[in-house]
């Protein structure tokens, strides 16, 4: 029971790595914006597929062209 816990503000306990939270940050960031992107390109190609006749084909180049667009716009 006699366990080490600060009391006071966080501010006052451990060093905090500020330069690593931001990096860590700005991955999250982008790796969400990729997941996003993805998302919607993978939507777009299957509806692309099974709704206006595309096929299987025809819904894979769907998705390869959003994703290079995407690659250019993020």
């Amino acid at each position: 029971m006699a366990e080490n816990h600060p009391t006071g503000p966080a501010e006052t306990g451990a060093e905090m790595d500020y330069a690593e939270h931001e990096r860590t940050f700005a991955m999250f960031l982008t790796m969400s914006k990729w997941l996003v992107a993805l998302c919607v390109a993978l939507m777009v190609a299957m509806a692309f597929g099974f709704f206006a006749g595309g096929g299987l084909f025809g819904g894979i180049v769907v998705f390869v062209v959003l994703t290079v667009l995407a690659f250019f716009l993020i």
